[in-house]
């Protein structure tokens, strides 16, 4: 698994052993990323969140293509060793934010993010629960993004937020939310 564009593309990026935890495959994130700059074009300056970070690939992707800041949410603890080994891999640690929790319990940013991704387990039922704590406005500025990766099933729609595209990569399904502006 590698850094797809920006500053860090082509460098990789570590994974836990076991199936424990599920990074995101190159092409979905390749696709992901092409979704978002069609709509949002640059990253320079914006603020992420990596929710079930697990590798950080996600954030660390959006940080190698200019975002400001990314916080990172993950509770797993051996997902956790490596998401902080990455963010240092890619000296990192000045535009980050690890936190070690679940996303039911976690505070919201100090300031909201204009992207959040999601890349919670499947079919677990947690992507619901996620989208409901991030529809607070504390979470995502005006016009801010939110991004489900599923095996699939199709999140409900959180309040305030449109659903503005979803797309097929094999066995990943990626939803793509707006708030409101």
């Amino acid at each position: 698994m590698r850094i797809v564009a920006g500053e860090w593309r082509g460098r990789p990026v570590v994974a836990p052993e076991g199936r424990g935890t599920r990074p995101t495959a190159d092409r979905t994130r390749e696709g992901l990323f092409s979704m978002l700059q069609s709509r949002v074009g640059s990253f320079e300056g914006l603020r992420a969140a990596d929710i079930f970070a697990g590798t950080g690939a996600l954030g660390l992707e959006a940080l190698s293509r200019g975002a400001a800041h990314c916080l990172f949410v993950e509770s797993d603890r051996g997902a956790l060793d490596i998401l902080r080994r990455n963010i240092a891999t890619f000296s990192a640690e000045e535009r980050t934010e690890v936190r070690s929790q679940s996303v039911e319990h976690v505070a919201t940013p100090s300031r909201p993010c204009d992207i959040v991704f999601m890349d919670p387990p499947y079919a677990s039922g947690l992507a619901e629960m996620a989208l409901r704590r991030l529809a607070d406005p504390a979470w995502v500025a005006p016009s801010g993004w939110i991004s489900v990766e599923t095996n699939g099933e199709r999140p409900a729609l959180p309040s305030g937020f449109t659903l503005e595209a979803e797309r097929r990569f094999g066995k990943a399904w990626l939803f793509l939310f707006r708030r409101a502006g």
